[in-house]
C-alpha cells in the first residue's frame, strides 16, 4: 500500500506538470496556426482586391457603355436603317456581355442579376422599339424611338445596377 502512496506521489504530480505543458504547447501551435491564417488571408487580400476592383470598373464601364444614350451616340453614324441599326446594337451589347462576364466572380449574385437584367432589359427595349417602325424606317427614327420608350419607364434597369455596383465598392472600402 505505501508503495502505491509513493508511487502516486510521483505520478500525480507529473501529470499535472505533463498536462500544463499540453496545455501551454497546444496554446503556442493554435496561436501559430492563426498567424498563418492571417498571413495567407492578408496575401489572398492583396491578391484578390486589386482585381475585385478591377471588375467592378470594368462592369460600371459596361453598363455606362451599353446605356441607350452612349450606346446610340456612340453607334449611329446616320447611315444605317432601323434594322442594321438594331442589329448593329444587339452585336455591340452582346460583345460587350461576353467580353464582361467573367467579372460575375468577383461580385455579389445580387448585383450580377441586376447587371444581367440591365443587359437583357435593354434588348427587350431596343427590339420593341424596332417592331413598330416602317421597312424604310432610319437608325435616327429607331433611337428616338428608343428614347421614347426610356422616357417612359418609371426605372432605369442600368442605373439601378449601377448604384448597386457602386455600393458593393464603397462596402469595400
Amino acid at each position: 500500500m505505501e508503495v502505491l502512496i509513493e508511487f502516486g506521489k510521483i505520478l500525480i504530480p507529473a501529470a499535472a506538470v505533463l498536462y500544463a505543458m499540453y496545455l501551454v504547447v497546444k496554446s503556442f501551435l493554435d496561436k501559430e496556426l492563426e498567424k498563418k491564417r492571417l498571413e495567407v488571408r492578408g496575401k489572398s487580400i492583396e491578391t484578390v482586391l486589386p482585381n475585385r476592383l478591377h471588375a467592378y470598373e470594368r462592369i460600371c464601364l459596361f453598363l455606362e457603355r451599353i446605356s441607350p444614350n452612349n450606346l446610340v451616340v456612340r453607334l449611329n453614324n446616320g447611315e444605317y436603317t432601323a434594322r442594321e441599326f438594331q442589329q448593329l446594337m444587339l452585336n455591340e451589347i452582346r460583345e460587350e456581355y461576353n467580353h464582361n462576364v467573367s467579372q460575375q466572380v468577383y461580385m455579389s449574385d445580387e448585383a450580377w442579376e441586376l447587371v444581367k437584367t440591365a443587359k437583357e432589359d435593354l434588348i427587350v427595349s431596343i427590339n420593341e422599339s424596332a417592331y413598330g417602325l416602317p421597312e424604310n424606317a432610319t437608325g435616327l427614327d429607331l433611337s428616338k424611338k428608343l428614347f421614347d420608350h426610356a422616357m417612359a419607364r418609371d426605372t432605369d434597369p442600368i442605373q439601378k445596377a449601377l448604384a448597386q455596383v457602386k455600393n458593393e465598392i464603397r462596402s469595400t472600402f
